[in-house]
């Protein structure tokens, strides 16, 4: 027989319930009082402005401060007083900074995330930096008076932070439309400018808007001549109908007085406007980007549309696009068919046609129950030879009461949908990101390609 210990009993009876107390609350709260009342405090703090004459002093506690920074470990040796200098954004936050070293939580207002990180970059808080970095990424689609995703974006570039860096950069090409109307536009460094004109997912209503856009950028910043020669070589003037391009050549300042560094470009526009496809695509590389249409939001290339309760049932549309960018094909349309399931189960698996034995549900994989986006052509035609289409589908989400695309899904000719689509989106939730007012706002793009056929030297 096993001898058991008469404690090992007790610990083990069903009347030794498990439980936690949890006071955390409680100990901020004493924590807090510490700061605010300087009670036991052995560090005084002076923070003085830069080119200024404020000081700000604050009894603060030895041990919570090198708890959290290694930086102020450092500093404070042998010390009991420790002058600091802050530029005036962050010396005003210094106190909210100090409280979270005190109690690990802030509230973050979006004019507040620079100065916020640079403190916790500073003194290294890790963690407070991530958290700012991560609220930053958050927030890009936040309204704020001036603008502020591409001060982020410059900041970001400064600091190195990689992950901020893309994000604000891809947050901007997919919103670019709306980004040239606001404030921040004329903000735009050189290198930004030059990175934004050459991506093929800029999301902009045609190449007209954004050519009108960067002149207004070089007119108010007046960039050195490479910098305007770059990005004006980097509009795609193959997407422009020869009626706006002989109006950009004789009513465009800024062409007028930069002419010469892309007359070659507008040339090999002209040809391309005015030869069939198929003998151009003979002798010129037709798989160069200036031949690739961007994500154009006008009517000629897609369609808007929008879903309501899509976790519902089955639904369809059609539209119709330009066959291709050429103006040899300019009266050539296309019709689209489209359908959308927000279950994409064989038609003897769906409740409307029958009920689904065991056996059956069981042999369905968790891929076949997503939602699903196929887009067709309606016909074929012998005019698609030589043509490819990368079908686009733009998810708009609503923040702070506008619009903005968070979501953007490629897929090509060789398939009829997107593998991803929403793959990761659970639409039978009405707080849903990617859903408004319980509705999927999609914008359907169809982006024609030309490829080469036989090549003439």
């Amino acid at each position: 027989m096993r001898f058991v210990p008469t404690a090992q009993k007790s610990d083990l009876s069903p009347e030794n319930a498990i439980a936690t107390i949890n006071h955390t609350a409680t100990l901020i709260r004493h924590l807090q009082a510490l700061l605010n009342n300087g009670n036991y405090s052995d560090i005084i703090l002076k923070v003085h402005t830069t080119n200024s004459d404020e000081v700000k002093v604050f009894y603060t506690h030895h041990l919570l401060l090198v708890l959290q920074s290694q930086v102020l470990e450092n500093m404070l040796q042998n010390q009991t007083v420790l002058t600091l200098q802050e530029p005036a954004d962050c010396a005003a936050l210094f106190e909210k900074f100090i409280r979270y070293l005190y109690c690990g939580e802030i509230i973050i207002l979006l004019d507040q995330a620079i100065p916020l990180h640079k403190l916790a970059s500073k003194y290294q808080v890790a963690e407070l930096q991530q958290g700012v970095s991560d609220f930053m990424v958050r927030h890009l689609a936040s309204e704020s008076s001036q603008g502020h995703v591409i001060s982020w974006y410059h900041y970001a570039v400064k600091m190195g932070d990689d992950v901020l860096q893309d994000s604000c950069l891809q947050f901007l090409a997919w919103n670019l439309s709306t980004v040239i109307h606001s404030g921040e536009w004329s903000s735009i460094s050189d290198d930004l400018m030059v990175s934004l004109v050459q991506r093929s997912d800029l999301v902009i209503l045609n190449e007209v808007e954004l050519y009108n856009a960067v002149e207004e950028w070089i007119s108010r910043n007046q960039p050195d001549v490479p910098i305007i020669q770059n990005v004006l070589r980097s509009i795609r003037y193959t997407m422009i109908s020869p009626s706006h391009l002989f109006h950009l050549q004789k009513q465009s300042p800024v062409m007028v007085k930069h002419y010469n560094s892309v007359q070659d470009l507008l040339f090999i526009a002209f040809q391309f406007h005015s030869a069939s496809p198929l003998q151009f695509a003979k002798y010129f590389d037709v798989n160069c980007s200036m031949f690739i249409p961007r994500n154009y939001l006008s009517s000629s290339w897609g369609s808007p549309w929008v879903i309501n309760n899509p976790a519902r049932d089955d639904r369809s549309t059609s539209f119709q696009t330009q066959l291709g960018p050429s103006n040899h094909d300019l009266i050539k349309k296309v019709t689209w068919n489209v359908l959308f399931s927000p279950r994409w189960l064989p038609v003897s698996l769906r409740p409307v046609y029958a009920d689904p034995g065991p056996s059956l549900l069981q042999s369905i994989k968790p891929e076949d129950s997503r939602p699903r986006l196929i887009i067709t052509p309606a016909t074929s035609s012998p005019e698609f030879a030589g043509v490819s289409f990368q079908k686009t589908v733009l998810i708009g989400v609503k923040q702070h009461g506008k619009i903005f695309v968070k979501h953007v899904y490629n897929f090509h000719q060789s398939t009829d949908e997107a593998g991803d689509f929403l793959i990761n989106a659970d639409i039978q939730k009405r707080s849903s990101e990617y859903l408004i007012d319980n509705s999927l706002h999609l914008h359907l793009i169809i982006k024609p390609i030309y490829q080469p056929l036989v090549r003439v030297r």
